[in-house]
Order: structure tokens, then sequence, then C-alpha cells
């Protein structure tokens, strides 16, 4: 499905398509469908473009089932596009979900729709509160402030939407979730426990796009990394909220106070806002002097550390490479994520976990410089040693007879038992 402000998406299925060339995997391009973006709130567009692109996938399947021999065994389907299950249901096939993010943070989502539908508990009634709520797939108790934004949106529907959508995960025969029992043995093991009907959890990660990656070259990417090479071991610190992070200027100054500060060498992923009330991707500043501390770029003289957004990718990523997190979230389920990552797991520090990049507050140059240096700081040898032990286990699940490869193998067999 091509998403209709996402002007690479072309481009960027090419490549991916180009890079698994030779193996039993095809990609159907599916025709655009225009979806108003002015008629409702983010959450309902995205549903809508998703509930509209129903009929060209039933038209898709049936095009599949006509013209090629193999078997149609199953839908997976993305976590987002549970419209996808009637598709599935209509043509006799079994349904599966694909969650992109956490086990911990898809137990938390079926709490909180068992806790309004079964409990008549509205956790919106209590966003501005120091509330918490005990959550079986958390260690610790949840506070609403590091909820995500959407389902405490009651005014423009997003939280009906979400609601909607978790509802739905229940009718699916399970779950494929990219994380790994080593990872979240509390997460997985709280769903064997859950009283409620939840579909069997497989989590069959780390699965990250590392190698297909690799080969993705971008202007600046050879002086980066000759610059990388030629710095002592783990003496960067390496900045990065993802492909929807970006600061304003306010924010971008604290952010380089508090690296002038810590004075670690560093690498900085920077991005400007979209313009206020247009719905688009951030992009570059185009004048740093404009928005850095005078002097700033002169200053600049092996990745010891990662101040991240906490996107569940960007976590598996850094763990899979054994670099620590100094977390800073900033929207969707990412605040979520960094609670998990900091206070269950131990695996990451804090910069503000509270932090939502749709509030006005500023992160302080002294929060900032005081997450970077507990991660950079060599007498933090316990936070890297869990790292690097996070590391080894990553990869050991995803060999023959660990516990991901295990899980997918069970996967596949449930598929297969529908046949026999």
């Amino acid at each position: 499905m091509q998403f209709q402000l996402d002007s690479k998406y072309s481009s960027q299925v090419q490549s991916l398509a180009d890079f698994v060339s030779g193996l039993p995997i095809s990609f159907v391009n599916l025709p655009g469908v225009e979806v108003s973006l002015q008629a409702s709130s983010p959450a309902n567009f995205f549903s809508n473009l998703v509930r509209a692109h129903a009929p060209l996938v039933r038209d898709a399947v049936t095009q599949r089932r006509s013209s090629d021999s193999a078997r149609l065994a199953a839908l997976v389907i993305d976590m987002f596009c549970t419209p996808m299950i009637d598709v599935a249901d209509e043509f006799g096939l079994p349904s599966y979900l694909f969650f992109t993010s956490s086990s911990a943070f898809l137990g938390f989502l079926l709490r909180l729709q068992s806790l309004h539908d079964d409990e008549g508990v509205d956790v919106a009634e209590v966003k501005d509160s120091d509330a918490e709520f005990d959550v079986p797939s958390f260690v610790n108790s949840v506070p609403v402030r590091v909820f995500l934004s959407v389902i405490l949106d009651k005014e423009s529907g997003g939280r009906d939407v979400a609601l909607y959508h978790v509802r739905r995960f229940r009718e699916v025969k399970g779950f494929l979730v990219n994380s790994f029992m080593e990872l979240e043995s509390h997460a997985v093991n709280s769903f064997r426990t859950e009283t409620a009907v939840v579909p069997p959890l497989y989590p069959v990660g780390p699965i990250l796009d590392a190698e297909f990656g690799s080969g993705r070259v971008r202007q600046g990417d050879d002086a980066i990394m000759n610059w990388l090479d030629g710095q002592p071991s783990l003496s960067v610190v390496f900045l990065c909220f993802g492909s929807r992070g970006s600061f304003g200027v306010d924010q971008v100054k604290e952010i380089a106070r508090g690296l002038a500060r810590g004075g670690h060498r560093f690498i900085w992923s920077l991005r400007k806002p979209p313009p206020e009330g247009k719905i688009d991707f951030p992009s570059d500043y185009e004048n740093l002097d404009e928005v850095l501390l005078d002097g700033f770029l002169d200053r600049t003289a092996g990745i010891g550390g990662f101040v991240s957004h906490c996107g569940w990718n960007s976590i598996l990523e850094s763990l899979s490479y054994g670099v620590p997190i100094a977390a800073w979230p900033m929207n969707a389920e990412q605040q979520l994520n960094g609670l998990q990552i900091v206070r269950d797991l131990g695996l990451a520090t804090e910069i503000k976990l509270d932090y939502h990049d749709t509030d006005c507050d500023i992160v302080s140059a002294e929060e900032i410089e005081r997450g970077i240096n507990c991660v950079m700081e060599n007498n933090n040898t316990d936070l890297r040693k869990k790292v690097k032990q996070m590391q080894e286990k990553s990869r050991e699940a995803l060999m023959d007879g660990g516990s991901s490869h295990s899980y997918l193998e069970s996967f596949i067999e449930e598929i297969m038992s529908y046949y026999l």
C-alpha cells in the first residue's frame, strides 16, 4: 500500500525487491487510493486509508490464487491493517498479526482495551494525573504520563480508533512479534497467565534490515565512516531520533549546549520539524550556524553510546551491536519502550522518559549532559556489560535451536497443521 505523502515509497520498494531477487518473494503494488487529509484526525486518516485498500487486497489475493500453483496458506497482516482480517475470513484463511513493536507494548494495548471494555475504566479521564496502572507485561507499574497520546485522545477519535484495532487483535490466530524471549521473558510469560482469551505469541526477532541497509549509501556516508574509523574505541555518542524525529531551534540549542558541556565526540542526525499545521516529514536545516551555538561546528574534534527516540527497531539495532542507549522518547509508544528498557530491563539510561514532541517543554542542557554522561563514562561498566550480554543473546536467538528460531518453526508447523 502506498502512503500518499511518502514520495520515496516506490524507490524503497524497488530497492528491497532488488535485494531479495532470487528468493521466492514477490511484491504486489496496489493502485493508489486517495483519502482526505482534512476530514479526520491522523489516526482516523490512516485507519480509513487501510480500510480503503481492503477491496484491492481482496482482488490481489483472488488473482494470486487463480494464477499461482502454490497454495495460499495464511495471511500475515501488519498491526495497523486489521481490516484485512475480513479478507482472510472471506477466503477461509487463518490470519496472523505481525507486531513490529515489543511484546510488552502488545500486552499494554490488550490490557487497556480490557480495562475499557470489561471494567469500564477510561484512562483518558486521568491523563493529567500521576496515576499509575499495573500492566502484566511490564515489571513495574506504568504511569499515565508515558502513555501514548492516541490512547488519551477522546476528542478527535484517536482512542476509539486504537481500541477498535486492539479488539480485532484478539481475532487473529497468533502474534508474530519482533522480539526475542531472552530480552522480554517477563512480557512473553505474562501472556501465558493472561485470563482473557489471547492468541498465542511467537517472538521471532530480532528482525533487522542490517544487511539490506548496509547497501544503501547516502551523500556524506564515506566521510562519516572515515571519521569514525579514526576515533578511539567507544568514544563517540550517536544522536538519532528516527525518521519523524525533529526539534525546533530552542531545543536544538539546548542539545548543543549539553553536548558542549559533556565534551564527548558525537555524530548528530539533526532534522527540523515540518511547518506548523502541515502533515509532512521532517527536513534538514539549511544553515546550521543559525540554530547552533557560536563556534559549535568547529569543536567536533567506535560508537560508545546512542541517544535514541526509543523506536523499537532502533532499540533492537542498538542491542544487536552492543551499544547502550540514553533514552529520549518522542511520540507513539516510544515512552513505553523507554520505560521498559530503562526501568524494567536496565539496558539504558534516562534523559527524559515522559517527553512528548507535541508538548512545548524544553529538555535542558543539564538533563541531556547527565543522560549522555551516564552512558559514556567508563565507570558505568555494569550497563555496558549487560548490553553486551544481550547482544550475544540476540544472536543466539536466531541460530538453529535458538528461541526465535524455535518459535518460527512452531509458527510454520501450526500453519501446516491446517492442511494436514
